[in-house]
């Protein structure tokens, strides 16, 4: 036996304290095991290219479906965030629950009666610039040639900087409304979106008729006189802008004037919080909410919407786990033979189960890979269709939390998947699968 003091230095140290040599040796072994199951795992592979593609095309699938799901959710309420935040206003006055309604092609409820009166005491006081009703009625719409369809009417006391116009020129006023009467003059000015100038084939300067019934609207005609997509934007269908004492006359309700908000500017520099809690005191009967208290009160209502979007993004995330599973089970079940084969000839069960999850792991990272670089033109897509047919644009946002979450599914799942399934085939007799 040699010696310890005639070895050469680095074994003498380790035979010395008996620790260094085997630790190196140690992770020579997992070192040459992982060199081993990485070559295994690369050749089974490339040897079954067909069964990788399409199981990364079901990964991939799984993993868009998730994103695109996930982006559809947190675009809805992002969105909505931005509408009230365009509207240029600090708060919202409404009488009671704020309803959607699906007559006439969408918008709001009008519950908030006498509005004019109600508008004109909240300007006067402290704190307060302007106080504006917004009404939203179904009114109808032709060319002269006979047919007349439906849309949202919206009614405002005049153009302002809160209603964009992108063609032509603003509404010039509401003079119809005079010394609180209804008897000035009449403007005849509306402004269409783009979708309802396309739909109905007219553009700035043409002529339309427009009534809260059919025999009004025959004998009311308006010009348009610009393109404005502020209030399709904020309820999200077609929408013609007119003067509010106008579309009062064309509906019949110049009696109650009913309304569906007033929307309320504070004085530069005035606090308003403070005049919050100042009208909350001296108007009780109505809520009166700032942009983000409106916004979770309009979501509110829609529960059963926003419950079945979140049963959809849950059902996603659970498909795309389950098929992620089901992908890599089978992928490593087929294998059985091959594995049993090399199990018969000496390949230990823990090397077999490192080149099962070395599959796992490549398969789902590239599928991963593969639908997140989907999702961008995917959202594209989505984004396109929601714009033509709800009239929101940028309806589906992802970020950065959703991408992470896309390929940890792909990939935690994917080798969690691929390690069971390498376990449970290593307790399987071998002969069973020869």
């Amino acid at each position: 036996m040699r010696r310890t003091d005639d070895a050469p230095e680095p074994e003498r140290r380790g035979a010395e304290s008996g620790r260094p040599s085997a630790e190196s040796g140690r992770l020579a072994r997992v070192r040459e095991r992982v060199r081993a199951a990485g070559g295994l795992t690369f050749a089974q592979l490339r040897h079954h290219r067909l069964r990788l593609g399409l199981a990364i095309v079901g990964v991939a699938l799984a993993v868009l479906a998730t994103t695109l799901l996930a982006g559809a959710g947190v675009g809805v309420l992002e969105t909505g965030q931005q509408q009230f935040a365009a509207a240029d206003r600090d708060l919202w006055v409404t009488a009671g629950e704020t309803r959607l309604t699906s007559s006439g092609g969408g918008g709001f409820e009008n519950s908030l009666y006498d509005s004019r009166s109600v508008a004109r005491e909240m300007e006067a006081h402290d704190g307060v610039a302007t106080a504006v009703p917004l009404a939203f009625e179904t009114v109808y719409v032709g060319t002269g040639d006979g047919d007349f369809a439906t849309f949202v009417g919206t009614g405002v006391p005049g153009g302002g900087s809160s209603v964009r116009v992108t063609d032509g020129a603003g509404l010039s006023g509401d003079p119809h409304y005079a010394n609180g009467t209804y008897e000035g003059p009449r403007t005849n000015e509306l402004l269409l979106d783009e979708e309802t100038a396309n739909s109905l084939g007219v553009d700035v300067g043409d002529t339309v008729n427009v009534g809260g019934s059919l025999s009004v609207a025959r004998n009311t005609e308006f010009t348009v006189v610009g393109i404005s997509p502020t209030f399709e934007r904020m309820l999200g269908a077609p929408t013609v802008t007119m003067p509010l004492s106008e579309l009062y006359r064309v509906t019949g309700t110049t009696r109650t004037e009913p309304a569906t908000f007033i929307t309320i500017t504070g004085e530069d520099g005035a606090d308003v919080d403070a005049v919050q809690r100042d009208l909350r005191e001296s108007y009780p009967e109505y809520e009166i909410r700032s942009n983000q208290e409106q916004l979770e009160a309009v979501v509110q209502e829609q529960v059963l919407v926003l419950a079945a979007g979140g049963a959809l993004v849950l059902l996603a995330v659970g498909a795309g786990v389950a098929l992620t599973v089901s992908l890599l089970s089978l992928v490593v079940f087929q294998q059985r033979r091959e594995f049993a084969a090399a199990r018969a000839q000496g390949l230990s069960s823990s090397l077999l189960i490192a080149i099962v999850i070395g599959q796992g792991v490549t398969i789902g990272f590239v599928g991963g890979v593969v639908g997140l670089a989907l999702t961008p033109p995917a959202v594209s897509l989505l984004n396109g269709l929601a714009a033509a047919v709800v009239g929101f644009e940028g309806l589906v946002r992802t970020a950065e939390p959703i991408y992470v979450g896309g390929i940890a599914i792909a990939v935690v799942t994917g080798t969690i998947a691929a390690a069971i399934a390498g376990w449970r085939l290593g307790r399987r007799p071998i002969l069973q699968d020869i």
